[in-house]
């Protein structure tokens, strides 16, 4: 009698989002799918279905993780422009993560760990803005907290997606973004505007 080998890969869910990480940095997310991260893991094409349901169970695996490391990078700058350069720092080291956390259409928006997780960066966010002066922020904190994400996630946005070489003229994101704020905060000639 024969006995069938078992595999043993070790942690084949880290495996398989490392490899699926590499293949939305590298392709987008639309190129990802579990057939070919079982290929790159060496392992059954059935294997990623023990530890993800399908590639939307994959995909909310990798914006749980990836709003839970935001959240840690957001909370640990002091204050609303140093989370602004966490934002933009976030987005490029792990522009995987930052591809696949802005698109809801591509997981569960309903996953506890996922629920968790953005409910912990947006308190991050919220809470630079709620430090800011009355006066800097306005009457309307949501509105300020719009504002500056759109601010951190368009400057994100254009880098990732390479509009922003050349309008860098050499300086690092994070060094371009203060001056960024800076520039479209600076109080001039003393009054609000």
């Amino acid at each position: 009698m024969t006995r069938e080998r078992t595999y043993h890969h070790g942690d084949l869910r880290r495996a398989l989002l490392t490899a699926a990480l590499d293949v939305i940095a590298q392709e987008g997310p639309d190129a990802l799918s579990l057939r070919d991260l079982a290929r790159r893991a060496g392992v059954s094409h059935a294997a990623p279905a023990h530890h993800f349901k399908d590639r939307t169970g994959l995909l909310t695996a990798v914006a749980a993780e990836g709003y839970a490391l935001f959240a840690d990078a957001l909370a640990a700058a002091p204050d609303l422009q140093e989370r602004g350069v966490a934002y933009v720092r976030f987005a490029t080291r792990h522009p995987a993560h930052f591809q696949v956390m802005f698109r809801p259409e591509l997981y569960r928006a309903d996953d506890t760990a996922l629920l968790t997780a953005r409910s912990h960066a947006t308190e991050a966010l919220r809470a630079g803005v709620g430090d800011l002066p009355e006066a800097a922020r306005g009457e309307d904190a949501g509105l300020a907290g719009v504002a500056a994400w759109s601010l951190a996630h368009g400057f994100a946005t254009l880098l990732l997606t390479g509009n922003l070489s050349g309008a860098l003229e050499g300086r690092t994101p994070e060094t371009a973004f203060r001056s960024l704020t800076g520039l479209l905060f600076a109080r001039r000639d003393g009054t609000d505007g």
